[in-house]
């Protein structure tokens, strides 16, 4: 058994099971529990460690993981900060609902189950909230595709060498979950491979310039003293110096 974490009363095994672990890190107690642990986990934190305030629940899509679904829970007398949290897999994303411990879970059940797609069981409704009711698809899924700009031309002449913009054009950037238009939507294996992007050439130099300096080394910079003067002192020395022009006769 190991010692207490944080402001815990108990060692965390003790408190929420032989699984969980917890961390503190700034000033916010974190502790991870297996979903099947997750209805007590929420019990203990109400009824053992008087966390009565309930902040928020959410999720995160973690590839090749599943869904980490997080409750913030406060203790108000004195202020202590719980982040309690489970992962459930992408195959089957489902947990027990929060809802007969935190009432306040109900809407951030709802908004979880919309985005992400992971079910509540024993929720009261699990509906649409912020998407119309005929959306397909979670959004905030890292698997989710982007197809704005695949499915609809992009309004505004922003890139260089669209809409006459009259600069050269640059390789474009596909940010994540944006899919390549000639691999997915109405384009697909219409578009000819996007061109590679050419070498960069060694500019040239004059006799003149100083030759490129090797990575890591410093530039060297050029100083006058006061009798030299600057540049353009140099110049009018030299012309007040000149032969003066000859009498006219």
């Amino acid at each position: 058994m190991t010692a207490p974490t944080g402001w815990l009363p108990a060692p965390v095994e003790e408190l929420f099971g032989p699984d969980s672990t917890a961390e503190e890190s700034y000033e916010i107690l974190t502790v991870d529990v297996p979903p099947s642990s997750w209805l007590a986990a929420l019990e203990t934190a109400r009824t053992t460690l008087s966390c009565t305030f309930f902040d928020w629940l959410s999720a995160v899509d973690e590839p090749g993981t599943g869904f980490r679904v997080s409750a913030h829970l406060v203790a108000l007398t004195p202020v202590r900060r719980l982040l309690l949290r489970t992962t459930v897999p992408h195959s089957a994303p489902e947990l027990p609902s929060a809802v007969d411990v935190y009432a306040g879970a109900r809407w951030h059940e709802r908004e979880t189950h919309e985005m992400f797609g992971v079910r509540f069981s024993g929720h009261p409704g699990l509906d649409h909230l912020l998407l119309p009711e005929t959306f397909e698809g979670h959004p905030l899924r890292k698997d989710f595709v982007l197809a704005a700009r695949v499915a609809k031309a992009w309004p505004g002449a922003k890139e260089p060498g669209e809409s006459d913009h009259g600069g050269p054009r640059r390789r474009q950037m596909l940010p994540p979950g944006v899919p390549d238009p000639n691999e997915w939507g109405p384009l697909k294996g219409q578009l000819p491979p996007a061109p590679a992007r050419p070498a960069r050439a060694a500019a040239g130099r004059s006799a003149g310039e100083r030759p490129a300096r090797t990575p890591g080394e410093r530039p060297v910079r050029r100083s006058r003293t006061a009798a030299e003067g600057s540049a353009s002192q140099a110049v009018g020395a030299g012309d007040a110096a000149g032969p003066a022009p000859a009498a006219e006769a």
